[in-house]
């Protein structure tokens, strides 16, 4: 039987690797959306697992809500990184330096 503390355990790793992608890897944009996804996965484990733990579906209920706005997250990130790479011909975040208003 799986019980809390493995399901918390995974989170954390899930979260560990978010954050040191984040900290090794900070040039490509696409890497670190990436890792923001998977910190923000870990998360909703968490939220999943005290959910199932405490007998109450609220928890479950939230994680549809971040979900839905990781999604939009996700879609507005790409299309800025689409933006980004056609007017610079890189997604490097040193050379971005350039941004005009």
């Amino acid at each position: 039987m799986i019980t809390l503390s493995s399901y918390l355990i995974l989170a954390a790793l899930l979260f560990l690797i978010g954050v040191v992608g984040i900290f090794l890897n900070r040039k490509n944009i696409i890497t670190l959306l990436m890792a923001i996804e998977l910190m923000l996965l870990a998360v909703n484990i968490n939220f999943i697992a005290f959910s199932h733990y405490l007998g109450d579906i609220a928890g479950q209920v939230f994680v549809f809500f971040i979900l839905t706005v990781a999604a939009a997250e996700s879609a507005i990130g790409l299309a800025i990184i689409i933006l980004v790479f056609r007017n610079n011909q890189s997604i490097n975040i040193d050379e971005l330096d350039k941004l005009k208003g």
